[in-house]
């Protein structure tokens, strides 16, 4: 393992760049940047969810995996040209995702993002997936990006979302559907 951080701040961000794992300095607004920061937030956004008492053991076990995988996929943003990232990760979330989602009822309606606490903290976090997504897309738009990184990104925003649905009915036994007809109910 390499250095550990002994001391927080450098100054050496003042002046609106920072450094890559390579070495190299970029402005904090670089599409690099923005990529590693937003799945860093993700990462963040998950251990919220986290938080939350009470979740399913399997939610928990498989959200913590998540969370170790979104720490490599951060690093490997950070290091142009590196890839830890692979097909066996993508096809371990999508076997996660069939496994949830065949306890589920299928869907008819659109779900809006609530529930309870933790469901709510899923869907926010599915959100932020989607955003980790088009940013890794927009890096990808002026530099080479490791196509299962997308993959990865694109499965588990999936997986939050049926992730949300367990935990809404874990938490008050169903989701919150999304009503069409409502303004028809409401007058207006």
């Amino acid at each position: 393992m390499g250095n550990r951080l002994s001391k927080i701040y450098t100054r050496t961000g003042d002046t609106g760049t920072t450094g890559l794992g390579d070495g190299t300095r970029v402005p904090k607004d670089s599409a690099r940047v923005e990529a590693f920061g937003t799945v860093d937030e993700l990462n963040s956004a998950i251990g919220v969810l986290l938080a939350v008492p009470g979740s399913p053991e399997a939610v928990t076990a498989c959200l913590t995996e998540v969370q170790h995988e979104l720490f490599d996929l951060g690093g490997e943003l950070c290091i142009p040209g590196y890839k830890v990232i692979t097909g066996a990760q993508v096809m371990r979330l999508e076997t996660e995702l069939d496994g949830f989602n065949d306890s589920l009822p299928p869907l008819k309606e659109f779900i809006l993002p609530g529930g309870g606490p933790a469901a709510a903290a899923c869907h926010l976090a599915r959100t932020v997936a989607r955003r980790a997504e088009r940013r890794l897309w927009t890096l990808a738009g002026v530099e080479t990006v490791n196509p299962e990184a997308a993959r990865y990104l694109n499965r588990l925003s999936d997986l939050l979302f049926v992730l949300a649905r367990v935990l809404a009915r874990h938490e008050q036994g169903a989701e919150v559907l999304w009503r069409r007809d409502r303004r028809e109910e409401g007058g207006g």
